[in-house]
């Protein structure tokens, strides 16, 4: 992992260690229970304001109409691929997260990173996580076909084997009802525009609500 890298890590999670126990929980003075979204630049918000982003929006549905006393972290990294889950985890496990959402593996299809190493990647950061009595949900995601179709199916395997292997919950698809709708993305195709992210955080609620 790279100066960079570390850096970018060690900002937001002193961010993350700095936010006051009621953030995102009002004043009922219910224990404080942390969601944490480890991403890429599909969870940072690149290209929106940052409370446009899917987790400030899943902060503000929570505030409003969830359970009490629930924060949600964006963990989210431009850039970042499997690699760097194990050590991103490590930081924010100082601060005892309630859940785990991982939402990697975006960049290390883009890339055409081997599979057999992102899942390898994941599994040891699900595990990691699970050692420390944290929640884990996986976030599928999917590659575009021009990658092939062999990659792109041994891609797409990878999150449901996970989710069985760990016994945990499954987001079949992050982008579920986002990728390829010109209308829900910006103009690179890649990354949702405000409205994406609001279908993407409609998309994630109902399994927070369920683990919480």
């Amino acid at each position: 992992m790279g100066f960079v890298s570390r850096y970018v890590i060690f900002i937001v999670a002193i961010s993350f260690f700095a936010l006051p126990s009621s953030a995102g929980a009002g004043d009922t003075g219910d224990e404080v229970k942390t969601v944490l979204i480890i991403g890429d630049s599909l969870t940072a918000g690149l290209g929106v304001m940052q409370d446009q982003a899917y987790p400030a929006l899943l902060q503000a549905e929570l505030a409003a109409a969830g359970p009490p006393g629930v924060k949600v972290v964006n963990g989210g990294i431009s850039g970042s691929t499997s690699a760097g889950a194990y050590a991103r985890l490590k930081w924010y496990l100082k601060a005892r997260p309630h859940l785990l959402i991982l939402a990697l593996g975006a960049n290390d299809g883009l890339r055409g990173l081997k599979v057999a190493d992102m899942e390898k990647n994941l599994s040891k950061a699900i595990s990691l996580a699970k050692e420390n009595g944290v929640t884990v949900i996986l976030a599928g995601m999917q590659v575009p076909p021009n990658l092939g179709p062999e990659y792109a199916a041994a891609f797409r395997r990878v999150f449901p084997a996970l989710a069985a292997q760990h016994e945990i919950p499954l987001i079949p698809f992050l982008l579920e009802g986002v990728a390829g709708k010109p209308e829900l993305n910006q103009a690179d195709g890649i990354h949702p525009n405000p409205e994406g992210h609001k279908r993407i955080a409609d998309t994630v609620l109902p399994y927070i609500l369920e683990n919480l």
